[in-house]
């Protein structure tokens, strides 16, 4: 998984539409769902959406990353009315593309969350193999209040 500090700038995600995803240029909070048939990731992705505001607010752009194709994510999205971008793996899935794996023999997909700022640092990173403990709220509300203020100190400057 990658680590707070590192950088994550050329991840080889994609769109419902197959467009290559660009992170840069702006704040990113990719969340990493189980599945897309998993109650409790669809459960953190409503908690999410009920945040959406903040999230805008605070100019972070979010992504909801699903391990499965991009015919099956965009019928997940559209049926579930999702307002965020989805995204999949260009090759393999997006979870691979961080280093979330499958653990327990395999058979369990992990789930988490990273926090990207404007140049590509993690701010925030949170996995775990239950998903159930794969979203960490106060951890990302945490972190996009720090991208926060250091933005508003930022602007000060300029």
């Amino acid at each position: 998984m990658l680590e707070i500090g590192s950088t994550a700038t050329d991840l080889d995600l994609e769109d419902t539409s197959g467009d290559q995803i660009r992170l840069g240029g702006r704040h990113a909070l990719l969340y990493f769902m189980r599945s897309t048939t998993c109650p409790v990731c669809n459960g953190h992705v409503r908690d999410l959406a009920k945040r959406a505001d903040l999230f805008a607010a605070a100019d972070v752009r979010v992504l909801i990353a699903v391990p499965e194709g991009r015919g099956e994510a965009a019928a997940w999205r559209a049926r579930r009315g999702v307002p965020f971008e989805v995204v999949t793996g260009r090759s393999g899935t997006p979870h691979e593309s961080v280093g979330l794996v499958r653990k327990v023999f395999g058979a369990m997909q992990q789930s988490g969350s990273i926090l990207l700022d404007r140049g590509g640092a993690v701010r925030h990173a949170h996995a775990a193999t239950m998903p159930t403990a794969g979203y960490d709220r106060k951890g990302i509300l945490a972190a996009v209040g720090s991208l926060q203020r250091n933005d508003k100190r930022d602007s000060g400057r300029a």
